[in-house]
């Protein structure tokens, strides 16, 4: 299989290259550095002997390992994002190797003291002894998801280098602002051309996840009345007192620091306030769909309740949905699922198939034709200063994509 030394080198000069997303921005991609990595990644797949190797004009990338068996298989497909989260900061990376982790507190950054200890984050244990890549406190690392793309682009070389192992034909796709829902928006799935494909963008060793959030935005805005303070008395409305009425109104235990599983919840993400009107932004989020619409419901309610109760239109809810749980998709073609299940257990992994609590470009695809579950990756804590990959994750992973074109080629178009 690849080298150690071959796929830290390779996934360093990723995370080093800052591809941090903009959700205020309209353009695609959400910003022009992310085009600085595409670009490098395009002549890097050239490199390794991809064929059809193409960038649009969003920065949708896409390339094709061509089939090395004279019979037809199912066409198969590879996929992660380039850019990296908005929730904290990725300029500046300076990835460090910790060889054979000892199981102790990590100091990330003496100047600011700032540890990654297993005490806070017992994933830690289970990588004893293994070779961790960190970030130096500062910054994001973006294993999520560079770690995707630094074994998907290793597993391709792998298998070039390797024309004994017959596969079929694959196509392997990498795509802009995943970080803020648009990471499929503009992915051309019919361009792609593949009867299914898995986005590599888990966490732990071993995640195999078809279920995922339904996901709706909510933008609540409470009007007020503003009115000189020393003659405000039965005038003055504050919108900041009525929207505590609102936010205090909904289940205060659904919500994400309370639940987990397949429980949904209501996430009040920021306010935005002044005496004359107050927004607040919410993110709802339930696995099954009778309770997801039920919640987009309590909300509404509650708006007409507090505005009936002050005989005024005070409150507007705008409810967006964003996207939906593939496992609607997936269920009709559940051996793309046990086809992946079978190679994590080639490779020496148990399966942990389990629901995200998240989203994925995974659903977005699924629901646009192109069936996608989503597998581990290897990185842990991701979004902040914490986050961290085992690079022996990342070399299990390479071996699953590797079974994967295996398992594929024995099947039947």
């Amino acid at each position: 299989m690849i080298s150690k030394q071959k796929i830290i080198d390779r996934f360093t000069s990723y995370v080093t290259v800052d591809t941090e997303s903009d959700p205020e921005s309209n353009t695609t991609p959400s910003t022009k550095k992310q085009w600085n990595l595409a670009n490098a990644l395009v002549e890097e797949l050239k490199e390794i002997g991809m064929e059809d190797v193409s960038i649009d004009e969003n920065a949708y990338i896409m390339a094709t390992l061509p089939s090395n068996i004279d019979r037809e298989v199912p066409v198969i497909g590879f996929i992660s994002h380039f850019d990296t989260s908005p929730d904290f900061t990725g300029a500046n990376v300076k990835p460090q190797i910790i060889e054979k982790y000892d199981g102790n507190d990590i100091l990330l950054n003496k100047e600011q003291n700032i540890v990654l200890s297993p005490k806070e984050f017992e994933d830690l244990l289970m990588y004893k002894g293994q070779t961790l890549i960190t970030t130096d406190g500062t910054t994001l690392l973006g294993a999520d998801d560079k770690a995707g793309i630094a074994e998907i682009i290793s597993a391709m070389e792998y298998l070039i280098d390797h024309p004994e192992i017959k596969h079929g034909k694959i196509r392997v796709g990498f795509t802009p602002d995943e970080e803020i829902g648009r990471g499929a928006h503009k992915f051309d799935v019919k361009k792609f051309g593949a009867d299914w494909a898995y986005t590599m963008d888990g966490s732990q060793v071993g995640e195999l996840e078809y279920e995922n959030f339904n996901a709706a935005g909510a933008v609540v805005k409470v009007q007020g009345k503003i009115v000189h303070p020393g003659y405000a008395k039965g005038k003055m409305i504050n919108s900041m007192y009525l929207a505590t009425e609102f936010l205090n109104s909904l289940p205060r235990l659904e919500t994400p620091e309370h639940t987990e599983g397949r429980e949904g919840f209501f996430h009040l993400n920021s306010i935005e306030g002044t005496v004359d009107s107050t927004k607040l932004q919410y993110i709802i989020r339930d696995h099954d769909k009778t309770h997801f619409e039920a919640r987009k419901e309590v909300m509404r309610k509650l708006a007409d309740e507090l505005n009936s109760q002050y005989e005024k239109e005070l409150f507007t809810v705008d409810i967006k949905d964003q996207y939906y749980n593939m496992r609607e998709k997936i269920e009709p073609v559940m051996h793309i699922v046990d086809i992946a299940e079978e190679a994590m257990k080639m490779a020496g992994i148990k399966p942990l198939i389990k629901p995200i609590r998240g989203g994925t470009d995974g659903s977005q695809l699924s629901y646009m034709g192109l069936p996608c579950p989503n597998i581990f990756a290897g990185g842990h804590n991701f979004h902040g200063r914490y986050e961290y990959v085992p690079v022996e994750s990342m070399q299990k992973a390479i071996e699953v994509i590797v079974n994967i074109a295996k398992l594929t080629a024995k099947k039947e178009v």
